[in-house]
């Protein structure tokens, strides 16, 4: 299946020493694709030259470079969903700013796409990260792969191309904390992966702490599945059944050693009493989390808040340059 259109969403936040190469990198790589291409960049409130470079890369060359400029930092994920809202391509590639994802890995992708894959994924070899990032990633896919089903080799890749009706689907999703690719996942018929590079960070430093990455894969499992609830469920299960048995024991062992054996039997019923209270508080910390979520979902309110796109060619030609007041609901049309 070919596209008319690919569109590269990528998601920028501080990273001004990284831009000028990463916009020459990926107008050279559009430029030896069969389609036309464009490059919408979103800049998440960074507060160096970010901004500055991009609107010079729109105003430069508007006919391929479109700057969509949000008013503050909402994070990465939801940088790429107002990325999604005003990619205009039948195809959407997504890579990270910091040109760890190279852009010439694209064509990999687009060639899957063309053979028919709805939404494929990058799995990056030899990774070029810490060591504690590779190990929270692997653990995480691997929970994924066995407790929810997915068989998702890197879900951490960033460089994941989608057909437009997956890109439609996901916009039309209302939830907030989702997790894009694992949504997209969700609707595609034909998924799969490609091997591509990782690069080192060549300049500036990961905006990701070990708080944030524990928050974003919390967010997969808990968007991708009901897995803990139902995990929370074996488990009180079976601390049930192990209190019953140890309360069992200890009245056999009472009768039969008498009452002084253990301190009267005061600190067995502590550390009883302890485990389950643990086992309670964990619980209503997770049912808390998902009333919570499904809380900011009904409530409705914008995701996100565009100030200002520039660039880019609308579907007569001419430059756009558009206040935009919201997120999702004002993408720009597909070109006829």
């Amino acid at each position: 299946m070919s596209a008319d259109l690919v569109s590269f969403v990528i998601p920028v936040y501080n990273e001004e020493a990284n831009l000028p190469e990463l916009l020459e990198r990926c107008l050279e790589v559009g430029a030896r694709l069969q389609e036309d291409f464009e490059i919408v960049l979103v800049n998440d409130g960074s507060s160096d030259a970010s901004e500055a470079l991009i609107r010079e890369a729109a105003n430069r060359d508007p006919a391929h470079v479109l700057g969509v400029f949000l008013n503050r930092n909402y994070g990465q994920h939801t940088a790429v969903r107002a990325g999604l809202a005003a990619a205009r391509g039948d195809v959407v590639v997504t890579l990270d700013a910091d040109l760890q994802n190279p852009p010439e890995e694209i064509p990999k992708l687009l060639d899957a796409i063309r053979q028919g894959c709805d939404v494929v994924g990058g799995v990056r070899r030899k990774r070029q990260d810490s060591i504690f990032r590779k190990l929270a990633s692997r653990i995480m896919n691997g929970i994924m792969h066995r407790l929810g089903g997915i068989t998702v080799g890197d879900y951490g890749c960033m460089l994941r191309a989608y057909r437009r009706d997956i890109v439609d689907a996901i916009l039309e999703c209302r939830e907030r904390s989702a997790y894009i690719p694992a949504l997209a996942n969700s609707f595609a018929g034909h998924a799969s992966e490609v091997l591509v590079e990782h690069a080192e960070r060549s300049a500036g430093k990961s905006k990701y702490s070990i708080w944030s990455l524990l928050n974003l894969y919390f967010d997969l499992l808990v968007s991708a599945s009901t897995v803990p609830l139902r995990l929370l469920s074996v488990i009180g299960t079976g601390l049930a059944l192990l209190g019953a048995t140890f309360g069992f024991l200890l009245l056999v062992l009472r009768f039969v050693l008498g009452p002084d054996w253990a301190a009267e039997g005061v600190f067995t019923i502590f550390a009883v009493l302890f485990i389950f209270l643990g086992v309670q508080l964990l619980g209503m910390g997770l049912l808390g989390e998902y009333i919570g979520r499904i809380s900011r979902d009904v409530q409705g309110r914008p995701r996100y808040l565009v100030r200002e796109t520039v660039g880019g060619v609308d579907a007569s030609g001419a430059e756009s340059t558009v206040q935009l007041a919201e997120g999702e609901r004002r993408a720009r049309q597909r070109p006829a």
